[in-house]
């Protein structure tokens, strides 16, 4: 008798219908509501919950609204290229340098969700729009690809991780001083993903362009010589045209904004996972779960440039369920906001641009500097001496 009341004084509701829970799970519930909220505590909800929460059609990918963000994005491109060359002014060449280089970081974004299948269910489409797209902007498309679903696969993991995971303090102690300040000195930090790609974090072997790499396994092998061939093919098409023009109109009209590019990528890659008020917990062992990891990522405003990049700051449900294609992340994220409660957290808004981020990133590298060797459950240490 006493079992079924308790069952039934358990019932909740999850989209206009009960949800029962088992009589451990609700003393998880009336502590995380009777009690300071704490995010390093597991969450009183499945990713099934979240899953059933958001519209079946959010999950449908169009594979010609994915391709019509692609022409829109690329006329930008050569459009960019045209206006600037015909006006040829100093005064301009700094809003073209702005203007490119978030469009690169578009194109990347693009690219990215060719990589994740969400741009279509056509397995060669996405490759061949992702080898497009990522060797442009000299990124190796099946290297980054794969990596990055490590990434996902094991975001908030001390240990696994493969993005901006954070150093344990044994791996940071043992950097060289100068090592230790740049990568916490702005703007190193943000000019950091092409050295990424040839050699990784600190602490990780390997390299994006190399088959024989610990990022990947033999049945890679075929698909990362594939990537890194295309990536030499663009490097040659660079030096060609370098020849051709000179090197001062290439470093105008492809160089400067790919460095752009390049800031872009790692300030909303940073951002994703760092920066937030409270501390945000990271996991090791059996504290880790892929909903727990998940859970721990942060969604950010960008003003202006949230169509511009594709929605890729409406991150959460991104990092739950990378199949959603862009254009409905922020509608599943809508449903998925009241079976996450405290665990999502409203990004600030921002102003037509988001400089607002700038300082929240300075005061990350200020205090984010690495976690205990042991534990569990491990948030930032700061390095006073640092």
């Amino acid at each position: 008798m006493v079992s079924n009341l308790i069952t039934i004084s358990h019932r909740e509701m999850r989209n206009g219908r009960p949800l029962v829970l088992e009589e451990e799970e609700w003393q998880k519930v009336i502590s995380l509501r009777t009690k300071e909220f704490d995010l390093g505590m597991p969450p009183p909800f499945r990713i099934a919950e979240i899953r059933a929460a958001i519209p079946k059609h959010c999950w449908v990918k169009n594979p010609w609204r994915s391709t019509s963000y692609v022409g829109r994005d690329v006329a930008i491109v050569f459009g960019l290229v045209a206006v600037a060359a015909y006006i040829n002014s100093w005064v301009v060449w700094p809003l073209y340098w702005a203007a490119q280089g978030t469009m690169f970081w578009a194109l990347f974004v693009l690219g990215h969700d060719c990589g994740h299948g969400s741009f279509s269910d056509s397995h060669k489409l996405n490759n061949v729009v992702g080898h497009l797209l990522h060797s442009s902007i000299l990124v190796p498309y099946h290297g980054w690809r794969i990596s990055h679903r490590t990434h996902h696969q094991n975001h908030g993991n001390v240990d696994k991780d493969e993005s901006w995971h954070p150093l344990s303090e044994s791996v940071y102690r043992s950097l060289d001083t100068t090592t230790m300040k740049l990568r916490f000195t702005f703007p190193f930090p943000m000019l950091a993903f092409p050295l990424y790609l040839w050699t990784r974090s600190p602490g990780k072997r390997g390299s994006h362009f190399n088959p024989e790499s610990d990022l990947f396994g033999q049945n890679d092998r075929i698909d990362v010589i594939t990537s890194t061939a295309c990536w030499m093919a663009m490097a040659a098409l660079l030096a060609g045209l370098t020849f051709i023009m000179g090197p001062l109109q290439m470093l105008k009209f492809y160089a400067i904004p790919y460095l752009i590019f390049v800031m872009w990528l790692d300030f909303v890659t940073y951002l994703h996972h760092h920066g937030h008020d409270e501390k945000l917990p990271w996991y090791r062992g059996k504290e880790w779960s892929y909903l727990r990891g998940g859970l721990t990522t942060l969604d950010r405003d960008y003003g202006w440039i949230n169509n511009i990049h594709h929605d890729i700051g409406t991150h959460v449900i991104h990092h739950l369920f990378p199949q959603i294609p862009h254009y409905n992340l922020i509608e599943a994220t809508k449903a998925a906001k009241p079976v996450l409660g405290k665990y999502y957290r409203e990004p600030e808004k921002s102003a037509p641009l988001p400089f607002h981020l700038l300082g929240i990133l300075l005061k990350s590298l200020r205090r984010d500097h690495y976690v205990r060797d042991t534990g569990d459950v491990l948030y930032y240490q700061k390095d006073s001496e640092l």
